[in-house]
């Protein structure tokens, strides 16, 4: 009778699965990566906004601002570009009313659904983040972080996760 200690030739087999093993790790590292990038984003802006002495606007707010931009948009539709979930979208347009950064008005044709686009304010919030990312752009190719060929490639690797992940989502096999 023979023990498997796992110090034989793992063969084919063991060779997959070894991969396999490999590719799960940096599949993790990589997650692991997005969140916490995704968290030192929303640092850096609420850093910036506190640096400029804005502290009653919150960094999900001023992203929230940025991607609105110049469009007239419902929740709904900002939900489902993927920037936001639910309850949290309307819970910050609805602040980002209040505080006059965004104007609302009620649709005529379906008086549940609400459009919303910036103020003056709401604006000028937006040009803060959009300095501060030209600002950071700059930065990485300067100081050869990242070239465009560099940043095309990170791109075009998360659009295919993100297909990915939109297909299991949609349960498309």
């Amino acid at each position: 009778m023979s023990i498997h200690t796992g110090l034989e030739d793992p063969g084919k087999d063991g060779v997959a699965e070894a991969r396999s093993a490999t590719f799960m790790a940096s599949y993790l590292n990589a997650l692991t990566l997005v969140e916490r990038l995704h968290r030192l984003l929303l640092d850096v802006i609420k850093d910036e906004f506190e640096r400029l002495g804005v502290l009653e606007i919150n960094a999900v707010q001023a992203l929230l601002l940025f991607n609105v931009g110049d469009n007239e948009v419902t929740a709904g539709e900002l939900k489902s570009r993927g920037y936001y979930q639910g309850s949290n979208v309307s819970y910050n347009l609805k602040k980002l009313v209040e505080m006059g950064y965004m104007h609302h008005e009620r649709s005529e044709v379906d008086r549940r659904s609400v459009r919303v686009r910036l103020t003056e304010k709401g604006r000028g919030v937006r040009a803060v983040v959009r300095k501060l990312f030209q600002t950071h752009a700059d930065g990485l190719v300067e100081r050869q972080v990242l070239d465009h060929e560099g940043l095309e490639d990170i791109t075009s690797a998360l659009r295919r996760v993100e297909h990915y992940w939109t297909q299991q989502i949609r349960y498309i096999y």
